[in-house]
């Protein structure tokens, strides 16, 4: 069991390496990019990587606090569900009207591999190899579709 302040380090430790692992990888687009803060360019989508003791996981979150738009997002982002999956090579969990105790009434699209704890140091490689993979593999689609939301979004 780490303490609070061993628990911080080993997250900033590894998010710092994960950081310089992802630096010489350019968006599909070929710009440099800020895998920690995926730029979306779309004011309600959040694209967001995490790991806990529970595994890691990539999210596609639709915040928006206008359903309407929240819901046309949603069914354009579903309509190029089987599009989505071939390019991550893998079926997410599709979850329409989540909530959470932060944010309530938003679309989420989630990968994750459960069998991955990040409070043991010897699935560091495997969870930043995962979360980079899956970060790659979501750049080369959204970066080929960005547009049709970013106008939907409008």
């Amino acid at each position: 069991m780490y303490s609070k302040e061993e628990a911080k380090q080993l997250k900033i430790n590894f998010w710092n390496q994960f950081k310089v692992q992802m630096q010489k990888t350019r968006s599909s687009n070929g710009r440099r990019m800020n895998w920690l803060s995926y730029p979306s360019e779309v004011k309600d989508i959040y694209i967001r990587v995490d790991a806990d003791g529970k595994g890691a996981r990539l999210t596609f979150d639709i915040q928006g606090k206008d359903a309407g738009v929240r819901q046309i997002l949603w069914e354009q982002v579903t309509e190029l569900k089987i599009v989505l999956e071939s390019e991550m090579g893998t079926e997410g969990v599709w979850i329409e009207n989540a909530n959470t105790s932060v944010v309530s009434d938003f679309n989420r699209i989630i990968w994750e591999r459960s069998d991955l704890n990040f409070y043991k140091p010897e699935d560091h490689p495997e969870i930043i190899n995962y979360l980079a993979d899956r970060l790659i593999h979501f750049d080369a689609f959204y970066q080929e579709f960005k547009d049709i939301l970013i106008n939907l979004a409008m």
